[in-house]
């Protein structure tokens, strides 16, 4: 990739990391098993799925991009001094950028949510210098930076300076806490998703996060996807594991009581916990953790209703994306590649794949076909995302399944009396909700759409005599089911305290004219100030956004 020329507010390091940053490979983990980044690797097996575990540490620095690397400096087996480059007379030499011992791709250092010295720490690697950094070990690397008038937001930095989530070592790597904001922001996603699926006709389950192993060899995940597994707990003569995917438990639920043909498409649904043993080197933020969340669902039809099943979960894909504010930057039919890694019926796989080529065509949307990147039991529809970055993943899925009906003898009634095997769609709209939060704060850079902000109306009395106006605001808008606060002269200036919460999407100022009239003077995230209004005007109309979602802040009728 060329590099511009130096300017924007960049620095030439800058720059240099943001090249590196953005020649990163795309990713393809979307939370679901079976689909992994380095799947066309040679290697077989475990190292197959993670390069850098049989790779020796490797060491970059940054250079000048008229420069090339000496070989010497890319295959020392010890760190080398930093290359002198000859310096401009305004600006100092950049500082060695190495490349993190963990990471499988050259790129930016590489950040992990693991356990730190300290309680929710954002840590980097040990042998990592970041450029400007005095010594070895920095804590924080901030990846923020402006480039075409864009900004990148990094999940991580904005989680931790919007008391939305944390790690701390005593939890371990890769399992991520909930602050109180972040709680309130993963709870309304999660109840929309809830009705979106209640409106589409699904049924909601329950279902346990531990199996026993014999459940996940009857499913294929022992064999295909083991490697990804916790270990088995020993249980008396049982031995018990973290489900690595909802699917052996939902196929458990249909066949335990009989289905007739009239019942179908039976459609359930989840936000159920599962579990993946990731190496620490590459955990991070949200995007990669070890306790998924994941938006579930499986519908079990005829095969005549797969297809329009399949065709009305791409949809519901879309209506939600609106909703959230993203966009998918493309779709994806993905296949089998090389390698033993997935199951072996070819028949199978060809039926899979004819019909979700006609669901795709019948959608009217483009699509892309990749190879290697099917679940180890069919093929399946990727949406994909890219964050400010450039950087590609998969957030939703849409799968046909034959495989696991007949793994676990999954048969409805006919008309005609005989027993006739279901088909599986596996969908999920937003994978996991910790990678979809991960996304919703990249793509917005913390001012999230109004329906799911953490906080929707700040109320901003000007002086302590209009405390009691603003906080009978703040609790009839909590009446109304919005999430309102007051911040009052205590916490600072009106202009301080205006700044604070620029990202809440509503302010309501209060000022001595405003509480003898009972009216507010709106303001907005925007920057709009809409006219003077009764408070209760305010609320019905920030309810109406509210109720109506979607990004927008203001409807002026």
């Amino acid at each position: 990739m060329e590099v511009p020329s130096y300017g924007g507010g960049l620095s030439k390091i800058g720059w240099v990391l943001l090249r590196h940053h953005r020649d990163r490979p795309p990713t393809s983990d979307t939370g679901r098993p079976g689909e992994r980044p380095g799947r066309a690797s040679p290697l077989t097996g475990r190292n197959a799925r993670h390069p850098s575990r049989t790779d020796p540490p490797t060491t970059r620095h940054a250079h000048h991009p008229s420069r090339p690397r000496t070989p010497t400096a890319r295959h020392a087996p010890q760190r080398p001094p930093p290359t002198t480059l000859r310096p401009k007379s305004h600006r100092p030499p950049p500082r060695p950028l190495l490349r993190s011992r963990h990471a499988a791709s050259p790129a930016v250092p590489v950040l992990h949510d693991d356990a730190g010295e300290s309680p929710g720490a954002l840590t980097a690697d040990p042998d990592v210098r970041s450029p400007g950094a005095s010594a070895p070990g920095l804590r924080r690397v901030v990846l923020a930076s402006q480039t075409r008038g864009a900004t990148m937001h990094d999940h991580r930095r904005l989680g931790r300076e919007l008391d939305l989530f944390d790690t701390d070592p005593l939890m371990g790597a890769g399992l991520p806490y909930w602050l109180p904001d972040g709680a309130v922001v993963r709870h309304t996603l999660e109840e929309y998703i809830r009705e979106a699926e209640r409106r589409a006709g699904y049924r909601h389950v329950y279902s346990p996060a531990l199996g026993k192993r014999e459940l996940y060899e009857i499913s294929g995940h022992w064999e295909h996807y083991g490697d990804d597994m916790f270990p088995p707990m020993d249980v008396g003569a049982e031995q018990v594991l973290l489900r690595p995917s909802l699917c052996p438990h939902h196929a458990l639920i249909y066949r335990s009581r009989s289905h007739s043909y009239r019942e179908l498409p039976l459609r359930m649904a989840e936000l159920g916990g599962m579990y993946r043993s990731e190496l620490s080197g590459v955990l991070g933020g949200l995007t990669r953790v070890r306790s998924i969340t994941l938006n579930d669902a499986h519908i079990f039809c005829t095969l005549e209703q797969a297809v329009q099943e399949a065709r009305a979960a791409l949809e519901l894909i879309g209506r939600a994306y609106a909703d959230l504010g993203i966009r998918a930057a493309r779709y994806r039919l993905s296949l089998p590649g090389e390698g033993g890694k997935y199951v072996a019926d070819p028949e199978l796989w060809r039926r899979a794949t004819a019909l979700l080529r006609e669901v795709l065509d019948g959608s009217g949307v483009a699509y892309e076909e990749a190879e290697g990147e099917a679940a180890f039991y069919g093929p399946k529809i990727d949406v994909q995302i890219t964050d400010p970055a450039g950087r590609e993943a998969t957030l939703s899925t849409v799968q046909i399944d034959f495989h696991q009906p007949e793994r676990f003898d999954l048969h409805y009634i006919g008309p005609d009396g005989a027993k006739h095997r279901p088909v599986m769609v596996h969908r999920s709209i937003i994978g996991s909700v910790e990678r979809a939060v991960a996304h919703l704060l990249e793509e917005h850079g913390g001012a999230f759409p109004p329906w799911l902000a953490p906080v929707q109306l700040m109320v901003l009395p000007v002086g302590e005599e209009q405390s009691e106006a603003a906080h009978a605001l703040a609790g009839r808008a909590r009446e109304r089911g919005l999430r309102a606060e007051v911040a009052g002269p205590g916490q600072g200036t009106l202009a301080a305290r205006i700044r604070s919460a620029r990202l809440v999407p509503y302010q309501a100022v209060i000022g001595g004219r405003e509480a003898a009239a009972g009216l507010v003077a709106p303001r907005l995230r925007d920057g709009s100030r809409p006219d003077t209004l009764p408070g209760d005007e305010l609320l019905r109309r920030i309810g109406d956004r509210v109720a109506a979602r979607g990004p927008g802040l203001w409807d002026p009728s």
